[in-house]
C-alpha cells in the first residue's frame, strides 16, 4: 500500500518536473526568435539607411530611440525616404532632418507633401532646400500640411513683407508663419515706434527674422530700456540695431554683463583700439558672439566670460579663427576644452605659425622616445619662439625644417641701406691751438 503511494508520488513529481521544463523551453524557444527577428529588423533598417547616406556610426544610437520603425514595413521606409529626396534636399540636410525629427517618415505625412507641394510651390517660387527642410519640420511639429501653409504664407505676405524677406523667413524661422497676425504687427509698431523707418523694417527682419518671435512686453522693452539706462542714447541703439540686428537677440541683463567685462579689460592700448573701434554697443556684442561660440563647445558662460578676460585679443578675432583653433585642440590634440580656462593664451597665439608647427615637433619627439615627461598645453604654447627653439628644436637637427622657425642658417638682413650711417654721423671740425689751451685750463680749474 505504502509501495503504492510512493509511486503514485514520484509519478506526479516527474509530471510536473516534464511539464515545467516544457514551459520554459517553450518560453526560452519564443524568446529567442523574438531576439533573433528584432536583430533582423535591425540588420535591414541599417542596410536601407546606410544605402541612403545615413552614416553607419550613428545608426545604433537612432534606431535604438525610434522603436516605431520597427513596427514599419521596410518597403513603406524606403518609399519615404525617396520622396523625402524627390524634393531635392541635400543629403547632409536631410539626414539631419530625419534624425531631429523622425516622424516625417510617416507615409500618410509624406503623401500629404506629394499633394500639396505644387501649391506652395505657386505661392513661393524660390524655394530653397533649406526651406523646404524647415517648413517639413515645421508642419509635422504643427500638424500642417502644405496647403495650410500656404495659406498662411498668404496671410503673411498681406503684412506688406517683400518676397526676399519671406523666403527668408521661411528658411531661417518657418514658426513665424504659425504666429498670431496681431503679434507680428505689435513687433512691427514696436520698431516703428523706436525709430526705425518702414523701409528698414524689410531689412531688419530679412537679417534676422528671429526678432518676429520676440515678445514686445517681456523682451524687446526691456532690453532697449536696459541699454537706455547704461547710457546709450536712442540714435546710437537705433543705428546699431539697422545695422545688425542680431543685437535684438541678446537676453536681458547679458549686455550689461558684457560692458562690465569691457571696462574691466587690462590690456594693451593698440588692442583695445580694434576692440572699441566700431563703438561700445558693437564691442558689447562681439563679446556676446565670442561667448556663445565657447559654450557651444562646452564652455560654461562664468568660464568663458574669464577666458575672455584673459585673453582680451579674442574679442578683435573673428570668429573662424576661434572655431578653427578649438576644433584643432580638441579633435587633433585630444585636450579638453576645459583646458581654456586654464591656458586662454592658445586662443590668442597664431595658429598657423605657432601652434601647429610647436604640436608638429612635440609629437614627432613623442615618436622617437625623446621626451622623457608629459608636455602640458601650457609648456606648449607659453614659451616664446626662442625658448621653445632651444629646448625642443635645437638639441633636433631633423626638427628645425618642423618647426620652420630659426631653421638652417639666417641671414641677418641690415635693417638699413649700407652707407646710410654715415648721414648721421657728427661733422667734424679742426682743433685750433686756442681750443687746446681753453681745454687744458678748464681741466686744471677742476683739480
Amino acid at each position: 500500500m505504502q509501495f503504492g503511494k510512493a509511486l503514485r508520488r514520484n509519478v506526479l513529481i516527474l509530471s510536473y518536473t516534464c511539464s515545467t521544463f516544457s514551459t520554459i523551453s517553450h518560453h526560452t524557444t519564443t524568446k529567442h526568435i523574438l531576439q533573433t527577428s528584432h536583430y533582423r529588423k535591425q540588420i535591414l533598417l541599417a542596410n536601407l539607411f546606410q544605402s541612403y547616406g545615413f552614416p553607419s556610426s550613428t545608426l545604433h544610437n537612432f534606431l535604438s530611440h525610434n522603436h516605431f520603425l520597427f513596427n514599419s514595413e521596410t518597403s513603406e521606409l524606403r518609399k519615404s525616404l525617396s520622396t523625402l529626396f524627390s524634393f531635392q534636399i541635400p543629403q547632409k540636410t536631410l539626414i539631419s532632418l530625419v534624425r531631429d525629427c523622425p516622424s516625417v517618415l510617416e507615409p500618410q505625412f509624406l503623401h500629404n507633401w506629394e499633394l500639396g507641394f505644387p501649391e506652395l510651390k505657386s505661392k513661393v517660387p524660390d524655394t530653397s532646400p533649406l526651406m523646404i527642410a524647415n517648413l517639413l519640420r515645421c508642419s509635422r511639429r504643427f500638424h500642417l500640411n502644405p496647403v495650410e501653409i500656404s495659406q498662411k504664407v498668404e496671410v503673411f505676405k498681406g503684412l506688406g513683407f517683400s518676397e526676399n524677406v519671406m523666403e527668408r523667413v521661411l528658411e531661417e524661422f518657418p514658426s513665424a508663419i504659425v504666429m498670431r497676425e496681431s503679434e507680428i504687427v505689435g513687433v512691427i509698431d514696436f520698431l516703428v515706434e523706436f525709430g526705425i523707418l518702414r523701409e528698414e523694417i524689410d531689412r531688419v527682419v530679412r537679417l534676422y527674422p528671429r526678432v518676429l518671435g520676440f515678445g514686445v512686453e517681456d523682451r524687446l522693452k526691456p532690453f532697449i530700456h536696459e541699454l537706455r539706462g547704461l547710457g546709450f542714447s536712442r540714435r546710437e541703439v537705433r543705428t546699431k540695431i539697422v545695422r545688425d540686428p542680431r543685437i535684438l537677440g541678446m537676453e536681458i541683463g547679458e549686455f550689461s554683463r558684457c560692458l562690465k567685462l569691457l571696462q574691466s579689460l587690462k590690456c594693451r592700448e593698440a588692442i583695445k583700439e580694434r576692440i572699441f573701434g566700431e563703438g561700445l554697443v558693437r564691442a558689447c556684442f562681439e563679446v556676446k558672439l565670442r561667448v556663445d561660440c565657447l559654450c557651444s563647445h562646452g564652455l560654461i558662460r562664468r568660464d568663458a566670460l574669464k577666458v575672455l578676460w584673459k585673453e582680451p585679443r579674442l574679442i578683435a578675432y573673428d570668429l573662424e579663427d576661434i572655431e578653427k583653433k578649438i576644433e584643432f585642440l580638441v579633435h587633433r590634440m585630444k585636450y579638453s576644452v576645459d583646458c581654456l580656462h586654464e591656458v586662454p593664451e592658445y586662443l590668442g597665439v597664431n595658429f598657423e605659425k605657432q601652434i601647429v608647427p610647436r604640436y608638429n615637433v612635440i609629437e614627432y619627439l613623442k615618436g622617437k622616445d625623446a621626451i622623457g615627461f608629459e608636455v602640458g598645453l601650457k609648456d606648449l604654447v607659453k614659451p616664446t619662439r626662442l625658448r621653445f627653439y632651444n629646448l625642443y628644436v635645437k638639441p633636433y637637427p631633423e626638427c628645425e625644417k618642423i618647426y620652420g622657425r630659426f631653421s638652417g642658417k639666417v641671414e641677418v638682413k641690415s635693417k638699413h641701406p649700407p652707407g646710410l650711417w654715415k648721414l648721421f654721423k657728427p661733422q667734424k671740425f679742426p682743433q685750433t691751438d686756442q681750443d687746446v689751451k681753453n681745454m687744458k685750463a678748464f681741466m686744471d680749474s677742476l683739480v
